[in-house]
């Protein structure tokens, strides 16, 4: 970790720094082409100076996509530079297409704005200078990065914004990204197909090393963009929990309340677990059946339940209203590893929510 923006991490990966070592080597024949007279260590200083450049541009890319999900109400989680540039993390979902869009669209426009800046320095340095030849390169590599990412296919930014449109028009999330999927990996194919056939067109042979590197790029957008189709069913699993059809049924006992007593109270309803409440009617805890039954009958009548009872963790009361992911960040955040959690509504509890049945229910049918 290198610090934190918008309230995130800000991550240097491993890989960023074999990319950062492949880019200079990359970069090196042409400094030597355009600086002759320039030292091997000089030339491999300018080619890293580009590298630098290029990490501030993809960082200032993720930055803008880190502030506006902020300002769009998700949490930002996480800003790395990987291998492949950088990705942003952030947790929360949609709610309108039009958050998709300007978390989206943020990021190529930033690089456009700092590939136009370049180009004004570019403009305002002498020709056939180390410091031109760096603009320039920027210049480039800013409109590449920006145009490229325009593209409209998922994981690419572009593919986040025709997902956002699919939505708009249809009413459903997952149309536009199943959409936005299938045309990623068409890109994907055709950023391989480019590289294969633009060569036989201009008469000449498909370069070896552009074809890996297409491949490698082309398979990266492919597995992308099956992710998020994979995660698009997942979210619709996930935004089709309703605690309602999943909680059991609950009988509430004031604390105190004797086993005997208890038992006979709950008799009358099948299936139901036995609450304990305070005074004020809020949950403390749920009877286990099995350590109830240990109990001899003898001394049922002046035993209390909460002799048998297994506590609630703080907090872990579920609204009857709640659904979908609000649902599994409250458990997530409140469970502790808890086996049922009370539901309750306007104060009273309702029933009892088993934590695995909600985990069996995220399972695909």
């Amino acid at each position: 970790m290198i610090g934190r923006l918008a309230g995130a991490p800000v991550i240097v990966t491993p890989s960023w720094f074999v990319a950062a070592a492949v880019l200079t080597v990359v970069f090196a024949p042409t400094v030597r082409r355009f600086a002759p007279g320039l030292a091997t260590g000089g030339v491999l200083v300018v080619a890293f100076a580009f590298v630098l450049l290029l990490f501030a541009s993809v960082f200032c890319h993720e930055a803008a996509h880190a502030f506006v999900a902020r300002s769009r109400g998700h949490r930002v989680t996480e800003l790395a530079m990987t291998l492949w540039g950088g990705h942003t993390a952030y947790t929360g979902t949609q709610r309108r297409p039009l958050d998709g869009v300007l978390v989206a669209v943020v990021g190529p426009v930033t690089n456009l704005v700092l590939a136009g800046g370049f180009w004004l320095a570019f403009q305002a340095t002498p020709t056939a200078s180390v410091p031109a030849l760096l603009l320039y390169a920027a210049f480039f590599s800013n409109v590449f990065v920006g145009v490229f990412n325009l593209l409209p296919g998922l994981p690419l930014d572009g593919g986040q914004i025709l997902e956002a449109f699919v939505w708009k028009a249809t009413g459903s999330r997952r149309r536009g990204t199943i959409a936005a999927g299938w045309i990623g990996r068409v890109v994907a194919v055709g950023v391989l197909a480019w590289a294969l056939v633009l060569p036989v067109l201009r008469g000449s042979a498909p370069s070896v090393t552009t074809v890996i590197w297409s491949a490698v790029v082309g398979a990266f957008l492919w597995q992308g963009a099956g992710d998020a189709m994979t995660a698009a069913r997942r979210r619709e699993i996930v935004d089709a929990l309703v605690v309602g059809p999943l909680a059991g049924r609950a009988v509430a006992v004031a604390t105190g309340t004797s086993l005997a007593d208890a038992a006979r109270i709950v008799s009358g309803v099948p299936d139901a677990s036995l609450v304990v409440v305070d005074t004020a009617g809020a949950p403390l805890g749920w009877v286990d059946p099995a350590a109830a039954a240990t109990v001899p009958p003898a001394v049922a009548g002046t035993t209390p339940v909460d002799a048998a009872v297994v506590p609630f963790p703080p907090g872990s009361a579920v609204e009857a209203s709640l659904a979908g992911s609000s649902l599994l960040e409250h458990l997530a955040a409140t469970s502790a590893g808890a086996r049922v959690v009370p539901v309750v509504e306007h104060g009273r509890v309702t029933g009892v929510l088993d934590v695995a049945r909600v985990a069996a229910a995220l399972r695909p049918s």
